[in-house]
């Protein structure tokens, strides 16, 4: 199976996975996001206890895309510290704009690194970074 038609799965397939899409009873903050050149948009909910993300989750509408880069948002960062969560984020969106190549590195994305050639369809970035930068908005109140 060629690369494309893998990543091309994994997207499907978190789109259509909804265990990360639900509200959280317990959360210590709620970001929204919006793009509004397409309309997706989507609150995130983030539970941090001791410095940990212990849960998150989300609810909203959108593409294909920007659902299944939340879900693979969330599936990464359960369990992380804040600064780890973060350091994850800023290594995403380094990815997607082309800073951050190499591909052992990018592992660390799991199935996030599916959205690698998001880059090459600039109308689709807004949708695959739509969940990352709401975690970054969200982990800076946590950090204060």
């Amino acid at each position: 199976m060629e690369m494309d038609q893998l990543y091309t799965e994994l997207i499907l397939e978190h789109n259509q996975d909804k265990r990360n899409k639900r509200e959280l009873a317990k959360f210590t903050t709620s970001e929204h996001g919006h793009n509004p050149s397409c309309g997706d948009d989507l609150t995130l909910q983030i539970n941090v206890e001791d410095g940990i993300v212990k849960d998150a989750a989300y609810t909203g509408s959108g593409c294909a895309i920007s659902q299944a880069s939340a879900s693979m948002m969330i599936d990464i960062i359960q369990g992380k510290s804040l600064e780890e969560a973060m350091r994850l984020v800023e290594l995403f969106l380094g990815m997607i704009k082309k800073e951050v190549t190499d591909d052992d590195e990018l592992e660390e994305l799991e199935d996030a690194i599916a959205l690698k050639n998001i880059s090459n369809m600039p109308a689709r970035v807004k949708c695959a970074v739509l969940a990352w930068h709401t975690l970054k908005e969200a982990l800076k109140k946590e950090q204060h």
